[in-house]
């Protein structure tokens, strides 16, 4: 993690503690800074605080108006914050359970979310319990109790349904026709190496370690040559296409559906 995202860091904290006062007992960066993975001009900086009590409304809104890129320029891609209660974060569930939800910054579209029954359940529902996950292996304490202690990973049964749900709102999506490179592709093949390692393995990778980690177990030779294309295109070389990434998606969700939960599979 580069300096600049470190005083982003800070001063979100700050800021947060300003609205949120003694409620905020925990900040922690989730995502590819908590893998130790974080890639200036590339990657969000994602970020989940958890409080003791429920947020009232305006208070909810006041955090919003704080931390949103305009009033807190963010020097990534942009932010991804979600805000729990203790008691949510330590559950192990596989719900959203969440107190806000803010996405926002320069290359982000702007999402404000104030309860789980007001997310879409077309946008995807398992997106909170899989960072809880990743958070309980691998989150970076900002303040408060260590993460590992502040978040329960998710049942092992619990966890593969979210494997597969989240393969299948990929899959569902649409993507560009032809042969031709599509932006984006390396991200849908690389995300799905992290899913499969963590079903086979029992572990959270960062997305191109987890792409290597897959090209060096038995694998058919075209799925190693998606992954290294993937890999190669997180530093300048062209994408997949469409419907090589797609191939390959679907090829981990054969798997992982395919097969029952690993009873390693909750860390």
């Amino acid at each position: 993690m580069d300096g600049a995202a470190q005083q982003y860091l800070d001063a979100l904290i700050a800021a947060a503690r300003g609205v949120l006062g003694e409620n905020l007992v925990g900040a922690y960066a989730a995502g590819s800074i908590g893998l130790d993975a974080f890639q200036p001009g590339r990657s969000d900086v994602d970020v989940a605080l958890t409080v003791t009590d429920a947020l009232p409304e305006p208070q909810k809104r006041a955090l919003v108006a704080a931390l949103r890129h305009e009033n807190l320029p963010c020097p990534a891609r942009g932010l991804e914050l979600v805000v729990y209660r203790c008691a949510v974060a330590r559950s192990g569930t596989a719900e959203p359970g969440f107190e806000v939800e803010l996405n926002s910054g320069p290359r982000m579209d702007f999402r404000e979310t104030y309860s789980p029954d007001a997310r879409p359940v077309a946008d995807g529902l398992f997106w909170y319990a899989l960072d809880r996950s990743i958070l309980h292996q691998a989150g970076r304490t900002l303040f408060g109790a260590p993460a590992a202690e502040a978040f329960a990973d998710v049942r092992p049964a619990e966890l593969h349904q979210l494997l597969v749900d989240a393969l299948s709102w990929w899959i569902a999506r649409p993507t560009p026709p032809g042969d031709e490179p599509a932006p984006g592709t390396e991200d849908a093949i690389l995300g799905a190496c992290r899913s499969l390692v963590k079903h086979r393995h029992g572990g959270w990778l960062p997305k191109i370690a987890a792409g290597r980690r897959l090209a060096t177990e038995p694998t058919a030779p075209d799925r190693v040559a998606s992954i290294e294309k993937a890999i190669a295109a997180r530093t300048g070389g062209p994408p997949p296409s469409g419907p090589e990434a797609r191939a390959f998606q679907l090829w981990v969700l054969d798997e992982i559906s395919g097969s029952p939960a690993r009873p390693g599979s909750a860390g």
